[in-house]
């Protein structure tokens, strides 16, 4: 009887734990949340343009903010790296870099790993902001970091591709490329992806760095890929979309939806919808919904400038900065405007949404959060009703087979007497 009891409490105790590591998982510890990039959060989201609160650094800030454990880590051209409180914006530690920090923070088993113009890519520590280790690069780092499987990978201004040992920073490989990298890799399926200003879209084995395939847009590629359902999906200085074969690299769409200059912008991918935007000096550019599967453009919605941040999707609503100085906040499904937050400069940082806020930088030189965090004592979803209804399920399961095992024991004592 001690030890069915004893089953009972470990496998409650087992979906305590599941509870947990879902609510980990729905922090945005990286550029476009994880490694495959694809720009989607389980969190919820807000639903009003409410601030939390702002942070000054000391220059513009184009890196995009990620969220881990309470806190908010960003960089900015002051050379500077931040490590803010969530709930606060308290500075909790501040790491100098000689060199501007484009580059968007990764966080992995307690350290903060970001590139830096002054041609390193930095590991710190996650909680003091000590730095562990740095690794040097042939020239600027404005790519940002992504992590996989005890690996970063990142690339340089050098036209180099890199996978460092994300403990220790031994270099493992790297890859050259015909031209400057400013793409963000995504690691997917033991494949890193990622774009160069020589054109082509590379796809390299995430172990070795040996190249898969290559595809060659009509123009730089300064997107970072996102790879979702066997397909990646990136943007080109050509103004087209394209979706390819993961596996092959062979092009299933292209979409042609910027006008006479370029496409920065980073897909995001949810719902089997591809969401990006696009940039061409004209007096405004537009956030797009395309088909995941063909490429025909579901809606489009115009802001009142130039669209270089990657959109964010979470809680059914597309969060993405503007050029005209604002972060939008559009309906997932129709393109309609939930409302808009403005800030003083150019937004070019792509937001984090984590617990009911969102996160972005502005040129202004501003940090922003807006929204509110789930109280941690009102914070009952969808989610936790599904856990409350497994555990009452399990609660009676258990007791019918407790009930079951006593009276077997009372029969069998019956029939020992006898």
């Amino acid at each position: 009887m001690l030890g069915n009891i004893l089953c009972l409490l470990m496998l409650l105790g087992l979906l305590a734990n599941i509870n947990t590591v879902s609510s980990i998982q729905d922090s945005w510890p990286m550029f476009r949340h994880d490694s495959a990039h694809i720009g989607f959060s389980a969190s919820t989201a807000p639903a009003a343009n409410q601030t939390l609160w702002t942070r000054t650094t000391n220059g513009p800030v184009g890196s995009s903010p990620i969220v881990a454990n309470g806190v908010v880590y960003v960089g900015s051209l002051d050379h500077n790296i931040y490590a803010l409180n969530f709930s606060t914006g308290i500075i909790e530690w501040i790491f100098a870099t000689d060199g501007e920090v484009y580059s968007s923070p990764a966080f992995f088993n307690g350290i903060i790993y970001v590139g830096s113009f002054d041609h390193n890519m930095y590991a710190l520590n996650s909680s003091t902001g000590v730095q562990l280790w740095n690794f040097s690069t042939g020239s600027g780092v404005i790519s940002s970091p992504a992590i996989a499987n005890g690996a970063i990978y990142f690339a340089s201004n050098d036209s180099l591709i890199y996978a460092l040992n994300a403990q220790t920073g031994e270099l493992l490989w790297n890859y050259s490329t015909g031209d400057v990298v400013q793409s963000s890799a995504a690691v997917s399926g033991g494949i890193v992806y990622v774009g160069s200003n020589d054109y082509n879209v590379y796809a390299l084995n995430a172990t070795t760095g040996k190249k898969i395939w290559t595809y060659a847009t009509g123009s730089f590629v300064l997107s970072s890929p996102a790879v979702a359902n066997g397909v990646v999906y990136v943007n080109s200085f050509d103004n087209n979309t394209y979706a390819l074969n993961a596996t092959t690299g062979v092009p299933l769409w292209k979409r042609t939806i910027g006008h006479g200059y370029c496409m920065q912008s980073s897909p995001a991918v949810y719902g089997g919808l591809v969401y990006t935007g696009s940039y061409t000096w004209s007096p405004g550019d537009r956030v797009y919904a395309l088909n995941a599967s063909t490429g025909v453009v579901v809606w489009s919605y115009l802001t009142g400038g130039g669209i270089w941040s990657s959109p964010a999707v979470s809680d059914g609503t597309v969060f993405v900065g503007s050029g005209d100085n604002k972060l939008y906040a559009l309906n997932a499904l129709t393109g309609t405007l939930k409302w808009t937050y403005k800030t003083n400069g150019p937004i070019y940082s792509s937001p984090a949404v984590d617990d009911g806020c969102v996160f972005v930088g502005s040129f202004d030189s501003i940090i922003y959060a807006i929204g509110l965090p789930t109280p941690a004592d009102s914070s009952f979803t969808s989610i936790d009703a599904y856990y409350v209804v497994a555990v009452m399920v399990v609660l009676v399961a258990a007791a019918i087979i407790l009930l079951i095992l006593t009276t077997s024991e009372r029969n069998m004592n019956c029939f020992q007497i006898e």
